[in-house]
C-alpha cells in the first residue's frame, strides 16, 4: 500500500514538471486554427507534354470505346456431373438444373448485333444483354461456330454506339493494347498491357481437328466475363475479342489470348447473313519447317509449313500442290506456323481464291486454288503417288546409324501382316537423346521414303545417308497409327 502512495506521487509530481515546463517555453497543447495543409505543395515530377499526352490516350480509348461493350448474362443448362450425388447425396435436396454466367460482347451495328464468343451462349436457354448506360434487353443468338469460338446475338435497339474494328495484320510485338470488358461481374473495366506475341496456337482450346488458334497474347489484365469483350489499340481500334487466359488457378496470371479482328469480321458477318459459317479449306494437313527439315530440302533457313498429307476430293487436290511442298506464302502473306495459314484460309468463303507461293525441288512456284467447304462425312487423307527411283538390294537385313541414335531393319511378311505395316524399313531402336529421337522418330516407326525416294531395302538407307554427310536427309516416316509426316535428320560428318 505504502509502494502505491509513492509511484502515485512520483507521477503526479513529474506530470506537474512536464506542465510547467510546457508553460515556460511558450508551448501550447490547443487545436490548430484554420486550413491545413497536408503533404508537399508540388508533385515530385512535373509531367512533360509526351507523358501527359501518353496518359489521356488511355483515358479517351477508356471513354469512347467502354460505351460500345456490352455485358451478356446467360442462362443455360447445367453441366452433368458425375460427382453431384456425392455433393447432394439428400434425396429432397433440387440439383440445379441450370446455372448462370456472365460474359461480354461488343457492339457491331447500330441496330443491335453484337459479337461476342461462342462459349459465352453456348447452351443458353436465355440471353439478356445490359448496355453502358444501365439499359437492358433480351437477345437472340444468330448464329454460332465453334470452330473459332466466335457468336452473334441480337437485341432489339437502335442508334447504338459502335466499335470500330480495326486490322489485326498491322499489329506488333510490344505495341500498347487495353482490355475492356467485365471480368467477375465488374461492368466496364478497363486493363492495359502490350502485345506479348502473335500468332499463338496449340493451346488446345478448342477440341476440334479443323479448331482456329491464332490468338494474340497480351499481359493486359484479363479474367473470367472478360470473354467477348474488346482488345483495342491505342488509337481505340478493337484488334481483337479477348477469349481466354493461361492460369492453373482460373484468375488471372500474366497470359491472355484474343482472336484477331480480322478472323472475327469475317465470321461475324457470315453468321449475320447466313446464321452460319460458310468455311473453305484447302484440303492439306501441314507442319512448321525446322532447322533439320529445312536443310534436309534446300531452303535457306527455316520457314513457311510443309505438306504432309492432301484431303482426297479437296481444293488441294485438284490443285498443283505436291505432298512435300513447302508453302512460303499465302495471297503474299508469309506463314511460319500451321495455325497462320489455317487462320488466314479460315477469314475466307468456299469458292475464293488464294495464290500460294510454293517451294518445290528449289525452285519457288505460285499455285492459285479454289477452296472448297470441308466435306463432313468423308475428309480422308491420301496421298499423291510420286514417281519414285529405287535401288534395291535386300543383302543385308539392318543396320545401325550410332551418329543419328537409330537401328532399321526389314519388315518381314509376318510384321507386315500382324502389325499392317507399310513397306519400307521399321526402326527397330533408337537412341535415348539422340539426333533421331530429338527429330520426334521412335521404335516403331516405318521409314518408307528418304530424299523423297521409296525404300526398299537397308542398303539403299545406308547410301543415301551416306551421301548427305554434313547436311541434311528428308525422310518421310509412318506411325503405328497409319499417320504420315516428314522428318529433317542432319547428318554429321
Amino acid at each position: 500500500m505504502y509502494k502505491k502512495k509513492l509511484i502515485g506521487l512520483f507521477v503526479l509530481l513529474f506530470s506537474g514538471l512536464i506542465f510547467s515546463a510546457a508553460m515556460m517555453t511558450g508551448y501550447s497543447f490547443s487545436r490548430p486554427g484554420g486550413d491545413i495543409e497536408l503533404g508537399a505543395k508540388r508533385p515530385p515530377v512535373e509531367l512533360n507534354a509526351d507523358a501527359t499526352a501518353f496518359s489521356q490516350a488511355f483515358i479517351e480509348v477508356a471513354e469512347r470505346v467502354t460505351p460500345s461493350i456490352v455485358q451478356i448474362t446467360v442462362v443455360a443448362e447445367a453441366e452433368n456431373d458425375p460427382h453431384q450425388e456425392f455433393f447432394f447425396p439428400f434425396k429432397d435436396f433440387q440439383v440445379p438444373k441450370e446455372q448462370m454466367g456472365s460474359g461480354s460482347g461488343i457492339i457491331v451495328t447500330e441496330d443491335g448485333y453484337i459479337l461476342t464468343n461462342n462459349h459465352v451462349v453456348e447452351n443458353a436457354k436465355s440471353v439478356s444483354v445490359l448496355l453502358s448506360d444501365k439499359r437492358k434487353f433480351d437477345a437472340k443468338v444468330i448464329g454460332r461456330d465453334k470452330l473459332t469460338d466466335l457468336a452473334v446475338v441480337k437485341i432489339s435497339a437502335s442508334n447504338l454506339p459502335l466499335a470500330y474494328l480495326g486490322n489485326s495484320e498491322k499489329l506488333k510485338v510490344g505495341q500498347w493494347v487495353m482490355a475492356i470488358g467485365n471480368p467477375l461481374a465488374l461492368s466496364s473495366t478497363v486493363t492495359a498491357g502490350i502485345v506479348s506475341a502473335l500468332n499463338r496456337g496449340q493451346l488446345n482450346l478448342i477440341q476440334d481437328s479443323y479448331g482456329v488458334e491464332n490468338f494474340i497474347q497480351t499481359d493486359a489484365a484479363i479474367n473470367p466475363g472478360n470473354s467477348g469483350g474488346a482488345l483495342v489499340d491505342l488509337s481505340g481500334a478493337v484488334i481483337g475479342i479477348n477469349t481466354a487466359i493461361a492460369s492453373r488457378t482460373g484468375s488471372y496470371v500474366g497470359y491472355g489470348f484474343a482472336i484477331p479482328i480480322n478472323l472475327a469480321k469475317s465470321v461475324a458477318k457470315d453468321l449475320i447473313n447466313n446464321g452460319k459459317v460458310s468455311r473453305g479449306y484447302i484440303g492439306v494437313q501441314i507442319r512448321e519447317v525446322d532447322g533439320a527439315l529445312a536443310k534436309s530440302i534446300g531452303l535457306d533457313k527455316p520457314k513457311g509449313v510443309i505438306v504432309e498429307k492432301i484431303v482426297e476430293g479437296g481444293a488441294a487436290a485438284s490443285a498443283d500442290i505436291k505432298r512435300g511442298d513447302v508453302i512460303l506464302k499465302v495471297d503474299n502473306i508469309e506463314v511460319s506456323q500451321p495455325n497462320q495459314l489455317q487462320s488466314y484460309v479460315a477469314s475466307k468463303s468456299a469458292g475464293s481464291v488464294v495464290t500460294l507461293q510454293i517451294f518445290r525441288d528449289g525452285s519457288q512456284i505460285e499455285s492459285k486454288v479454289t477452296l472448297k467447304p470441308r466435306d463432313e462425312t468423308s475428309a480422308s487423307l491420301a496421298e499423291k503417288s510420286d514417281s519414285d527411283n529405287t535401288d534395291a538390294d535386300d543383302s543385308k537385313t539392318s543396320a545401325s546409324f550410332e551418329k543419328l541414335g537409330m537401328t532399321v531393319k526389314t519388315i518381314t511378311d509376318k510384321e507386315r501382316e500382324r502389325l499392317s505395316l507399310p513397306e519400307g524399313l521399321l526402326i527397330s531402336k533408337i537412341t535415348a537423346y539422340g539426333k533421331a529421337q530429338l527429330a520426334g522418330l521412335s521404335e516403331g516407326i516405318v521409314i518408307t521414303k528418304a530424299d523423297k525416294k521409296k525404300i526398299e531395302s537397308v542398303s539403299q538407307l545406308e547410301k543415301i545417308i551416306n551421301s548427305k554427310k554434313g547436311n541434311a536427309v528428308l525422310l518421310e516416316v509412318t506411325d503405328s497409327k497409319g499417320n504420315s509426316r516428314f522428318v529433317g535428320i542432319e547428318i554429321p560428318e
